[in-house]
């Protein structure tokens, strides 16, 4: 495939990210999003880029429309057909509470009570049937819902992941009812045990699919439009593309789509350059999203809350989202202390440097005030940054009431931005048993470089990797991903009822469906992986560890793979207590042809550093300003040493190199940062 495109549509920028593979041309642009259409800001990238849209051989994005449905409360109107005494599974769910401390707080679950309804039927856990489907119930209850206009009918039934035969029963009938509907039996969303979130899953699932569907088919159109009418794919929350038109079916899935492919970059590109284990920083315009990568796989996790008692139970990148952004809002809570965020100024009327009437302090207007951003050439935006209006709003509500001058303030608004984030990357590593020392952080997204510097300073790190192109990341991240496809199903069997024959049987069918959904991708693959898992523990524990497995699998085999598993993680095993085997997991790869990075490379790097300087300006650091050169990174020469302060300007984005560090480019065009001693 010679022509290819990425597109990254954020909360407050859309990125493009092209290259033909062939001549080795790159092109990079970054637009504000529409959030009224997403797809709109998508088709904005690709013309402002100049994009030859019917040339391309493949099209590939990341999204936030699935994240943003949840949090704003914007998806279709579902309801839920539940066992008899289930009905109110999803406020019950488990036991904690929407603040740590307190007992104060609000659930607002995605399917309300008036829209959940009861139906007798009974399995037992071996999936044999106690209750036999009451039909006429589901019946009455289809009528009430045609008369409650929803878009969607969730059918979670206790045990239907061992047997989904009234599941499918049930979502029969429906569908004879009103076709229309989206039926979406919990049974085909997860195959797991866990009632509560299985059937959370299935709700978020539903929840969802009327308007990722609509979203799919709106973009196909739109591109159809501009003459592209072949593969469309998506970013899955797993790292994995996904082809559009398979999109309907599995809404869900991508609920980290933009993230997930800006970690798959990350860990790719510092592959390449012999880091293997990196903690990622993606900070965007509203949010900073961090996740680990160890021995050059990222950390995985199999379930998520996407609210309170919302969780989504499926395999993705362990990825940690907080709202910090260039457009989080800083403010004075009432005990008169400075926070930043959650809130975000957004795309509209973002920062109030942009003179689009926003009339609240954010971190992009605090860099700008410090001279950290030029404001005569912004990045994403046409026109220049309005430094006097940002000053103005900083004095008013951030300065004066709290007794510090205007450059106190901005770097204040900093600091209390930069504690957050490094307060994420301290949970994600240390509080997990890792040492960040060890680790290289990668630092990326549109505001991600101007903040690496002080990141890394504030964990203890040593080093940074500024990708070549930090700005795009996520993008790019969209290009290079490979096609990836993960199922599970639950076994929960103790040691002495291992069935041998099941659990090859399971792995086969499996790893038989990944082979199917591979092709029916039509994405041309260079080969195709298969890995087996299995969530695992002690007899009498609660929790389970994922241990991988090879085959042949054999009960030995299975048990060896446990007490390695086990070992690594804790440094011991419990010898003479047998094992329970709960879930299987099967992942199905679908690998591309890589796209080697010297592509990216421009040509026209100086022979000098001087030659690629190309001004100075005032910029504040630590409580004073320093005469700080700007250098135009894309021509910095190679692997030339030089020391802070200093600013790379690059089309996508800024890096900040504080006092007191050092910094260079390497072959590759990824800037390394580390910290003098």
């Amino acid at each position: 495939m010679s022509k290819l495109a990425g597109v990254d549509v954020g909360g407050t920028f859309t990125d493009l990210f092209y290259i033909d593979i062939e001549t080795g041309e790159v092109r990079i642009t970054k637009v504000s999003s529409t959030p009224k259409d997403p797809s709109e800001g998508l088709i904005q990238a690709l013309k402002a880029g100049d994009i030859p849209i019917s040339d391309l051989e493949m099209f590939l994005h990341g999204t936030t429309i699935a994240t943003n449905a949840i949090i704003q409360r914007k998806g279709c109107k579902a309801a839920l057909v539940t066992t008899s005494g289930f009905r109110d599974i999803l406020e019950l769910g488990r036991r904690d509470r929407p603040h740590i401390y307190g007992l104060s707080g609000v659930q607002n679950p995605l399917i309300p009570r008036n829209l959940r309804f009861e139906v007798a039927e009974r399995l037992n856990h071996r999936g044999e049937v106690i209750t036999p489907l009451n039909v006429e119930e589901v019946k009455k209850i289809g009528g009430y819902l045609l008369d409650l206009n929803v878009d969607v009918v969730v059918v979670a039934f206790l045990h239907s992941y061992v047997n989904p035969k009234h599941e499918l029963e049930a979502g029969q009938f429906l569908n004879e009812i009103n076709p229309n509907w989206h039926i979406v039996p919990s049974s085909e969303i997860l195959n797991e045990y866990y009632e509560f979130e299985r059937t959370s899953t299935a709700v978020v699932e539903g929840y969802l699919r009327p308007l990722i569907s609509k979203y799919s088919e709106n973009l196909k159109e739109k591109l159809s439009k501009s003459q592209y009418n072949k593969s469309i794919s998506i970013i899955q929350s797993n790292g994995g593309v996904l082809n559009i038109d398979l999109l309907g079916k599995n809404s869900s899935n991508i609920i980290r789509s933009g993230p997930a492919a800006g970690v798959i970059a990350a860990s790719f590109i510092a592959e390449q350059i012999g880091y293997k284990n990196i903690i990622t920083g993606d900070m965007g315009g509203t949010s900073f999203d961090v996740s680990l990568v160890l021995e050059g796989v990222p950390k995985v996790s199999e379930q998520v809350d996407l609210d309170f008692r919302i969780p989504l139970r499926k395999t993705m990148i362990d990825i940690h989202t907080i709202g910090a952004g260039g457009g989080s809002i800083a403010w004075i809570d009432r005990g008169g202390i400075l926070q930043v965020g959650p809130q975000s100024a957004g795309a509209f009327p973002g920062p109030v440097c942009y003179n689009n009437g926003g009339l609240e302090p954010t971190v992009t207007d605090a860099n700008l005030v410090l001279g950290r951003i030029d404001a005569e050439n912004p990045i994403g935006i046409d026109g220049t940054l309005n430094k006097e209006l940002a000053e103005e709003i900083i004095t008013k509500k951030i300065a004066e009431p709290l007794g510090l001058s205007l450059h106190e303030a901005a770097e204040a608004i900093l600091r209390v931005v930069n504690n957050t984030m490094s307060g994420r990357m301290r949970i994600l590593s240390i509080e997990k048993g890792h040492d960040p020392r060890d680790f290289v952080f990668v630092g990326f997204g549109g505001a991600g470089p101007l903040h690496t510097a002080s990141l890394i300073k504030e964990v203890g790190m040593k080093k940074a990797l500024i990708p070549c192109y930090p700005g795009v990341i996520c993008a790019l991240g969209c290009v290079i991903a490979d096609v990836k496809h993960d199922f599970t199903q639950t076994i929960n069997l103790p040691q002495s009822d291992w069935d041998l024959n099941l659990i090859n049987r399971v792995v086969d069918e499996k790893i038989s469906e990944g082979h199917s959904r591979l092709e029916a991708e039509e994405i041309k693959l260079e080969g195709i992986e298969n890995e087996i898992f299995a969530d695992m523990s002690y007899e009498g524990q609660i929790h389970t560890i994922r241990v991988p497995l090879l085959p042949p699998l054999s009960k030995e085999s299975i048990i060896q793979a446990f007490e390695k598993t086990y070992e690594k993680l804790y440094k011991h095993t419990l010898p003479n207590i047998p094992l329970t085997l709960i879930n299987l997991r099967v992942s199905v790869t679908g690998r591309r042809k890589p796209i080697q990075l010297t592509t990216f490379m421009k040509n026209h790097h100086a022979t000098t550093i001087e030659e690629a300087k190309k001004s100075s300006r005032e910029v504040y650091f630590n409580g004073r300003f320093y005469n700080t050169p700007i250098y135009d990174k894309n021509r910095f020469p190679l692997n030339q040493v030089i020391e802070g302060p200093a600013i790379f300007g690059q089309e996508d984005t800024t890096i900040i190199l504080e006092p007191d560090m050092s910094a260079y480019v390497d072959d590759l065009g990824n800037l390394i940062m580390e910290v003098i001693k």
